[in-house]
């Protein structure tokens, strides 16, 4: 009998990560455990067959017992306006959190798969400064890169664009653009739109962003892998896609922008994005008709 693989994902009850534990359980040879903090990930999101464990990655060496073969390490803090206020959470869970997890890949010779962030290369790559998150996440990218260098640790970083799709956050303080517009867009209210609303987008649809990640997981090899659409859409245009009403809010701190997307490592995988916003918001519109 083949020898399950035990894959870990952190962050596995969140939208990207519970989609990701949807795929990976489908392969019956896979052993799927997930090890998350429900910060804002939920019990709504858990998939049949996994393993779901409540901890902080902070604490992975108390809470993951089975050594597995390959982590999916996207369990972090990961909005960027609300990071100003939520200081001290990055800290806790995307600095000491990530630190955690090399330390426990490195001493038992696990393959790393890093969700790094998009904001790294926003406006020409000044964006890595922009706010706590951003910091946060652009310097865990160099850590991991120097496991890599420092102590020979299997790893790969993927850089995530604007992603949406089912089980998106649509309410509350860490609602994401898309989820927000399609419940307003539902309800005849008016879309948020934070000044100028000339900010450019790679929105990725979720399926395209897990294909990608499992690719990256099998094949790939250090750092790179931009899982993002090749077309970009302001978020004024976005509004014109939906058709609703708009409602003006002032300038954010640390809100970007633009950010550049370098698909080439991605497409040497064979890997480009299927799924076009157009397509998701006429859906999102003929759903609401009906």
């Amino acid at each position: 009998m083949k020898k399950k693989k035990i894959i870990l994902v952190t962050g596995g009850a969140g939208f990207i990560g519970s989609h990701l534990i949807e795929k990976l359980i489908q392969d019956k040879n896979n052993e799927i455990v997930s090890l998350d903090n429900y910060f804002i990930g939920t019990e709504k999101n858990h998939i049949s067959g996994a393993e779901y464990i409540k901890g902080e990655t902070k604490d992975i060496k108390k809470y993951i017992k089975k050594i597995p073969d390959l982590v999916y390490h996207l369990g972090e803090y990961s909005r960027v306006l609300t990071s100003f206020e939520d200081v001290d959470l990055v800290w806790r869970l995307n600095v000491l959190g990530t630190f955690r997890v090399l330390e426990f890949c490195r001493k038992n010779n696990v393959r790393l798969i890093y969700a790094g962030s998009s904001t790294k290369f926003g406006d020409n790559i000044g964006g890595r400064d922009e706010s706590p998150y951003a910091w946060s996440k652009a310097n865990n990218t160099n850590l991991v890169r120097n496991y890599g260098k420092w102590f020979n640790l299997s790893y790969a970083i993927t850089y995530f664009y604007n992603v949406y799709g089912g089980r998106e956050i649509s309410e509350g303080k860490y609602a994401t653009l898309i989820g927000i517009f399609s419940r307003k867009y539902k309800n005849n209210k008016s879309l948020p739109v934070i000044s100028p609303g000339t900010q450019r987008r790679a929105f990725t649809y979720i399926n395209d962003t897990i294909n990608g990640l499992l690719l990256v997981g099998e094949k790939g090899k250090g750092d790179g892998y931009c899982i993002g659409s090749e077309e970009t859409y302001s978020i004024l245009e976005i509004v014109e896609l939906f058709g609703g009403k708009i409602e003006m809010l002032p300038e954010k701190k640390g809100d970007r922008r633009s950010s550049t997307i370098n698909l080439s490592k991605m497409k040497e995988l064979g890997w480009s994005a299927k799924r076009n916003i157009k397509e998701y918001i006429e859906l999102v519109k003929k759903e609401n008709k009906q």
